[in-house]
């Protein structure tokens, strides 16, 4: 027996999330990063949706064909992904952006990083928020605890609040005694700690890289970034010891060579090392130290043995050298 489709519930899409959609459908109007949304409104009844955008667009573009795409965009894609009905689609142009020429896009590939301000991630700082709130909490719990006791059922108060207080009426800043200054010190590093965390983004393991699309955010775990950076490295022929350090601002990457030529395999590392972190996308270009020495094993490639052996004509002589000389001790 099947329960009619009208019995079985019914889905409900919230404003919030259609107003979702329709900023992103917005910008997936025109090219990547062409368009952004400003502000967005959308307002649901029933099957029914009407969505409102405000975008800013790219210059030189002409408006009223830039617009229509994005408006017939906006209500074809929140129609498929919501399934509700969207009449039409208000879009509003509040701005203006101006392309990037293509003489600034093409050519030499620049280096990861850049100037300008660089987003970084910030830490939540749960654990010692959460401590210090639990600590807090504990400390307000019983001193609460011993007010209502001693007010509300006539109990003697606890001593270990009435100790300190009389301590604090006959000792003061003057006497110079050291619980005092100990706890004042103690507080005093508390407050600190308490505004370095407050201040600073922590995160330092996490590096931030380019945006790939507007307030899209991604990072790179440095211990990450140094695993790459020392597989690079090792495949390189020759090398044998790698050492690799990548901090927030600086990568170092120490080699040791068993074989080879010393300054081709220095060239060689250089670039293997710069093609990598390149290619990390980092926001900020590290600062970048190489090294390489050679291993207690490694010796200079014999010189003149190599260049007889790619001398044109070189084998042909040694063969004929060699037949001579058998030649000469049957006889």
């Amino acid at each position: 027996m099947s329960t009619p489709a009208g019995e079985r519930g019914s889905t409900n899409v919230a404003d919030r999330a259609v107003r979702r959609i329709a900023e992103r459908a917005a910008t997936e109007a025109l090219a990547p990063g062409e368009v952004r949304t400003t502000r967005s409104s959308a307002s649901v009844r029933g099957r029914r949706a009407r969505v409102a955008v405000t975008v800013t667009l790219p210059y030189p573009e002409v408006l009223d064909d830039a617009g229509e795409r994005v408006r017939s965009h906006v209500a074809d894609r929140t129609r498929q992904l919501t399934g509700l009905v969207v009449p039409s689609a208000r879009v509003r142009v509040a701005g203006l952006r101006v392309r990037a020429r293509a003489d600034e896009s093409e050519g030499e590939v620049p280096l990861p990083g850049g100037g300008g301000r660089v987003w970084r991630p910030w830490s939540a700082r749960r654990v010692p928020v959460g401590v210090l709130a639990l600590a807090v909490a504990a400390v307000c719990g019983v001193l609460l605890y011993d007010v209502v006791a001693v007010h509300a059922a006539g109990w003697a108060p606890g001593r270990w609040r009435t100790g300190p207080v009389e301590w604090l009426t006959t000792h003061g800043p003057a006497d110079s005694a050291w619980p005092g200054l100990a706890a004042a010190l103690a507080v005093l590093g508390l407050g600190v700690w308490l505004l370095i965390l407050a201040v600073t983004p922590g995160l330092r393991g996490r590096l931030p890289l380019r945006e790939p699309l507007p307030d899209v955010h991604a990072v790179l775990d440095r211990g990450a970034a140094a695993a790459l950076l020392r597989d690079a490295v090792t495949e390189l022929p020759g090398v044998a010891r790698v050492r690799v350090g990548v901090g927030r601002r600086r990568v170092r990457v120490r080699a040791g060579l068993a074989f080879g030529h010393l300054e081709a395999a220095r060239g060689e590392l250089a670039d293997t090392v710069a093609r990598t972190v390149a290619g990390w996308g980092l926001a900020r270009a590290p600062r970048v130290r190489v090294g390489l020495r050679p291993e207690p094993t490694w010796h200079a490639p014999a010189v003149r043995e190599a260049a007889a052996e790619a001398e044109p004509g070189a084998e042909p002589v040694r063969e004929a050298a060699a037949e001579a000389q058998q030649g000469g001790t049957g006889r």
